[in-house]
């Protein structure tokens, strides 16, 4: 069973989008339950994503992509 990951829809308030600047753990890793895996950016604060699961992440998004609330950038497997 895959875990989605998505973007937070509460993450910040404003501004709908957000621009990933880094993924912290690679495709194909394994990552932990709260493990940070990305940092995004809005408005110029910088903010964590955490690993809503455990196991194998597989990321759908790069690094500069716009990315909105709410949307899919990965699985955990």
């Amino acid at each position: 069973m895959s875990i989605e990951v998505r973007v937070p829809e509460t993450l910040w308030e404003e501004d709908s989008e957000a621009v990933i600047t880094a993924w912290l753990a690679s495709e194909g890793g394994t990552v932990q339950q709260g493990d940070v895996i990305a940092e995004l950016m809005v408005q110029k604060i910088q903010y964590e994503l955490e690993a809503p699961a455990g196991g194998t992440l597989q990321i759908l998004k790069d690094v500069d992509d716009v990315i909105t609330k709410g949307e899919l950038i990965g699985h955990i497997s």
